[in-house]
């Protein structure tokens, strides 16, 4: 009889366990979050996520193939980024030429066959920028390790290292970095000599070389160059270079002649997601992701400028 009695009491207790559970209501997942595409992310971007590229701080260089645009960075190399308008001011660059490109490393354009033009109120010769305190630097980190600096991160779109011990910060030689040649001499350089980076990224140069901005546009007209024959990629006869037909400071081209440009910025929210996107491909035809991403692979974003105010 107590067998029985257990027996019927549990099978009591399991029906009214089964009755509360099929009366309960089922507690709703919260939906899971589709990772986005880069492309997504840009999509869902506002006016406000994006920032002019200040015509001041622009330097358009004609040549016969198109136009290569230039965003400086005066908060990096404030000296040399004056010298090099006061010598696209004088047209000190009109009618020099693209005179070396290595394949895998940079182009290179300016003086060349030692022969010097003057330089009228610029400078020949400017002190070494390679580096800048971090103090006051706006700076975005990206998250990763980096095998040449302790941190890695964005400064106003520009890609930057940074020593925290050492409070000072630098710019890196990312594709489509423009830094300035210079000889032995760290103080040799002044922009006389201008490269562009169309390879993988030549980080050992970080430190070593004035950066002073990079190509926002046009990067396709110098990495399409044929490679020079020379050493170090220099061409061995004038044919065979590229000319510049005009070397100016955007802001005294008129208005009608300019590209108006706007660039993603590094200091919003929408940024991490981008940031993300990159780490992670999502697009369908990346099937392992990286969980990883290097500095030199986020490339930041530009557009024509959509003639939108953002808001304030």
């Amino acid at each position: 009889m107590r067998t029985l009695r257990r027996l019927m009491a549990m099978v009591v207790a399991t029906a009214c366990v089964s009755a509360a559970r099929a009366a309960a209501p089922e507690t709703e997942q919260p939906p899971t979050k589709k990772p986005m595409t880069t492309a997504e992310v840009l999509a869902a971007s506002t006016p406000a996520d994006w920032r002019t590229i200040e015509p001041q701080n622009t330097i358009y260089m004609e040549l016969p193939t198109g136009r290569v645009i230039i965003e400086l960075a005066p908060q990096f190399a404030p000296h040399y980024v004056a010298n090099v308008t006061a010598l696209a001011q004088q047209g000190y660059f009109n009618g020099l030429w693209v005179e070396r490109v290595q394949d895998n490393y940079v182009a290179q354009w300016g003086e060349s066959d030692g022969k010097k033009k003057p330089v009228g109120n610029a400078q020949r010769k400017v002190a070494a920028e390679f580096e800048r305190t971090s103090r006051g630097l706006p700076f975005v980190p990206l998250g990763e390790p980096d095998t040449y600096a302790p941190e890695v991160g964005f400064s106003d779109g520009f890609p930057v290292a940074l020593d925290p011990k050492l409070g000072r910060a630098w710019l890196i030689h990312c594709y489509g970095m423009v830094g300035a040649a210079r000889d032995n001499d760290v103080d040799s350089g002044g922009g006389t000599e201008l490269y562009a980076v169309i390879g993988q990224a030549p980080r050992h140069l970080d430190r070593n070389v004035t950066l002073l901005g990079r190509v926002v546009q046009g990067m396709e007209l110098l990495s399409s160059l044929p490679r020079g024959t020379g050493t170090l990629g220099f061409y061995e006869k004038p044919e065979q270079r590229m000319p510049i037909l005009s070397f100016k400071v955007a802001s005294e081209v008129p208005e009608s002649q300019r590209t108006p440009l706007e660039e993603f910025r590094t200091d919003t929210q929408i940024f991490t997601s981008y940031v993300e996107a990159r780490r992670n491909r999502h697009e369908e035809w990346f099937k392992v992701p990286a969980g990883h991403v290097d500095i030199c692979n986020v490339p930041i974003p530009v557009r024509r400028h959509t003639g939108v105010t953002p808001a304030h």
